[in-house]
């Protein structure tokens, strides 16, 4: 039996404007201590964005979600987490925001592959 670690995982979601409330997933980030592992995939909705707000800017809303890509690489494209473990790392994009991109709650799992992890749940909760 392959051994199977704890994983947290949130969802990234994009909030067009702030004072309707409505989101929508566009993103998930992964993280398991036990591997010293995080990682983001995300997938926009540009349809979608676009409904909710016909005037959202698309480009800064990919921005952002590169973004947190780039704080779970590390190195240069973390920014000021680029000396960071994966843990700081990952508490860093878990704290509430009020912008655009928003982290939503932490989740729990158990996995043998938490790179397939995070295909998985973009499947499954983001696309």
């Amino acid at each position: 039996m392959t051994k199977r670690h704890v994983f947290e995982y949130a969802l990234v979601r994009v909030v067009p404007r702030m004072e309707r409330g409505e989101c929508f997933n566009a993103g998930v980030i992964v993280y398991c201590r036990a591997r010293s592992y995080v990682a983001a995939r995300t997938h926009l909705d540009e349809a979608k964005l676009l409904a909710l707000d016909p005037k959202a800017d698309v480009a800064g809303v990919r921005a952002a979600l590169r973004a947190v890509a780039g704080v779970c690489s590390g190195g240069e494209g973390a920014g000021q987490a680029a000396g960071d473990d994966a843990g700081r790392r990952f508490r860093w994009l878990i704290a509430p925001r009020s912008t655009v991109v928003q982290p939503g709650p932490v989740h729990t799992g158990l996995t043998a592959d938490p790179e397939a992890e995070v295909e998985r749940l973009l499947d499954l909760l983001v696309r």
